[in-house]
């Protein structure tokens, strides 16, 4: 993982349940229809690169895929990307993590030097507030283009990049899993209200479930991991189950939102009255009398405010 501030995602992807909903809901159909979710099985993906003695933690997991009448089995690299700027290296580093990766099957003797390597799927989970930019192909890297007599010597690792900003709400209701009001509590951010109206979607969700036992254990573990992050007073030693303790924790939000509305209400109010002293401070301005230090004094501004307020005026 290329953060490993959240442990909780690693967690989700560690359960089979989450990695065929994050294919299903989120992968292109035609990649999804292939798939045999019934044989998917996890692998290491823990391990030291030989070249640079780097750790890789990233979640890999096969899955039998039909195509023609031929059935294979396919790894499912899944990079969980958590930081809030674009990493433009990214297609670098999926080439050098593909390579580590086949250089395990090899070291650990799943493959022999004499076999086919098995076909790669790499999916980048991006959970940043800024859209994601950078290429999703090495070879989109190589600039400028190279002449034709070369093209076909330049590296190529095309990766899948799942965005959750960039999914609406109603385009995750669409979805309508377990991993879909993941997301959307992801994407309510830091906003009281939204989270609030998140968690009661993905509890409505969880009741729904024919594994609602199952997955409500391990959507609530992610939770309390993620208001923890977050700063949320919430009593979370209490919070064993979404389901079972969704009045308490509805009841916890919903103070949460008073709070918030209360304290905006405050800070409109003190915007107010800056935006009442500035004004203030632009009139003793035109009247050309008081020096800037008297008019900061008056105002209850300081020297520096009313200095920019006069550069804006002579402008």
């Amino acid at each position: 993982m290329a953060n490993h501030h959240d442990t909780g995602y690693k967690e989700l992807f560690s359960h089979p349940e989450f990695v065929q909903q994050l294919i299903e809901g989120f992968a292109p159909n035609e990649i999804a229809e292939l798939m045999d979710f019934s044989t998917l099985k996890k692998h290491n993906g823990h391990y030291i690169t030989p070249l640079f003695e780097e750790k890789i933690e990233d979640v890999v997991w096969s899955v039998e895929v039909t195509w023609q009448g031929l059935t294979q089995r396919v790894f499912l690299y899944i990079l969980l990307e958590f930081q809030s700027s674009v990493d433009r290296t990214m297609p670098i580093r999926l080439l050098h993590y593909a390579a580590c990766f086949y250089s395990e099957l090899l070291k650990q003797k799943t493959l022999t030097p004499g076999q086919s390597l098995p076909p790669v799927f790499p999916v980048v989970v991006y959970n940043g507030s800024r859209r994601w930019t950078a290429p999703q192909d090495v070879y989109e890297m190589v600039q400028p283009e190279p002449p034709a007599f070369l093209q076909v010597y330049q590296p190529h690792l095309r990766y899948y990049l799942i965005d959750e900003g960039r999914y609406t709400e109603a385009q995750l209701e669409q979805r309508h899993s377990p991993l879909s009001g993941v997301f959307g509590v992801e994407n309510a951010g830091a906003s009281w209200k939204a989270l609030q109206q998140a968690v009661d979607r993905m509890v409505a969700i969880i009741q729904e479930d024919p594994h609602k036992e199952r997955i409500d254990r391990i959507v609530t573990r992610w939770l309390k991991r993620h208001l923890h992050r977050l700063g949320a007073a919430v009593n979370l030693d209490q919070l064993d189950s979404l389901v079972e303790d969704k009045a308490m924790l509805a009841e916890n939000l919903e103070n949460l939102v008073k709070k918030e509305r209360l304290e905006g209400r405050q800070e409109g109010r003190q915007e107010g009255r800056q935006e009442a002293n500035r004004e203030t401070a632009r009139n003793l301005i035109k009247l050309g009398v008081l020096s800037d230090l008297q008019i900061a004094e008056a105002t209850g501004l300081t020297v520096a405010d009313v200095q920019m307020l006069r550069e804006d005026d002579l402008h």
